[in-house]
C-alpha cells in the first residue's frame, strides 16, 4: 500500500509488487514488480521507484519497527510475460494433440461403405 497509496508519482500507478527477497543479514531487499504498459512505461516506473526508494524505505521502517530497514532495489518481474508464453505453448500443443486424436480416430473407422 505504500507504493499505491503514498507515492504520488503517476508513473507508479500501474506497478504491482509480486515478490520480495531479503538477504540473510536483512540489509538489502530485492522487490520484484510488474508494470502494465510498454517497455518505456516499465523503464519509467522503475526509475520512479528508484527515485522514491528512500521515501518508501522510511515509510516501511515506520511500519516494520525494525532496527535497520533494508535498502530497497526494484527489479522488473516478467512473470506475466512468461506465463502468457507458457499458456500459448500449452494451447498450441493441445490443439496439435486434438488434431492427432481426430486423425487417429478417422483412420481407425476406415472408409465408409455405401
Amino acid at each position: 500500500m505504500i507504493i499505491a497509496g503514498e507515492v504520488e508519482d503517476p508513473r507508479v500507478a500501474t506497478v504491482t509488487v509480486t515478490d520480495a527477497r531479503l538477504t540473510p543479514d536483512l540489509r538489502y531487499a530485492k522487490i520484484y514488480v510488474t508494470v502494465l504498459g510498454s517497455d518505456e512505461d516499465i523503464d519509467e516506473a522503475l526509475a520512479a521507484l528508484k527515485h522514491a526508494a528512500g521515501f518508501i524505505r522510511t515509510q516501511l521502517g515506520a511500519v516494520l519497527r525494525v532496527r535497520r530497514t533494508p535498502e530497497l532495489h526494484f527489479v522488473y518481474d516478467n512473470i506475466s510475460e512468461a506465463a502468457t508464453r507458457i499458456e500459448r505453448i500449452l494451447s498450441e500443443e493441445g490443439e496439435k494433440a486434438r488434431a492427432r486424436e481426430q486423425a487417429a480416430s478417422a483412420s481407425e473407422s476406415g472408409p465408409s461403405e455405401e
